[in-house]
């Protein structure tokens, strides 16, 4: 899918220093995702994220900014599993961004950065996270790829794989 022609849209490595932008945009995503997953608020109001530093000291692990002319939007953190499959860790576009293609054009880069297997986790009960990984994996890869439905206790998980060849 081509970039939507309104918008510079950018995928920027996140440096440590902006760390606390993340911190603030996990907040914005943390609610959001809390419609589907149990998530309570820490004693201080926010939502926690443990793993957040580790996307700063662990090679394996790589946080992303993303940025539509010049502005925030949101963010995406890509990991490498110990199998050696990467996988989209947590993905989030702010609201006033969504359904404009900015998300499958956001996706499509960061897969192209990183070729190899892929994997994409998707809560069943997120309708329209299901949707958009379908189309967005159907569009990079040319071909449907079905889920394999992963249970763990009280959640349903649909878990795409599929590969990312190197651009050209």
């Amino acid at each position: 899918m081509a970039k939507p022609a309104s918008f510079r849209i950018e995928v920027l490595p996140a440096s440590s220093e902006q760390q606390s932008i993340v911190a603030n945009l996990l907040q914005l995503y943390a609610h959001d995702f809390s419609e589907f997953h149990n998530l309570e608020l820490g004693a201080d109001g926010r939502f926690e994220y443990q793993p957040l530093p580790l996307y700063w000291s662990d090679p394996t692990r790589h946080p992303f900014l993303v940025k539509l002319d010049s502005h925030l939007a949101g963010f995406v953190f890509v990991k490498r599993e110990e199998n050696g499959v990467w996988d989209v860790a947590e993905f989030f576009i702010a609201r006033a961004y969504r359904r404009q293609g900015i998300g499958m054009h956001v996706a499509h880069e960061v897969w192209k950065r990183f070729p190899g297997r892929w994997q994409v986790r998707v809560m069943q009960l997120n309708g329209a996270g299901v949707n958009f990984w379908q189309r967005a994996i159907t569009a990079f890869t040319e071909q449907e790829i079905d889920p394999t439905q992963v249970e763990n206790p009280g959640e349903s998980w649909l878990v795409f794989a599929f590969e990312s060849k190197q651009e050209n």
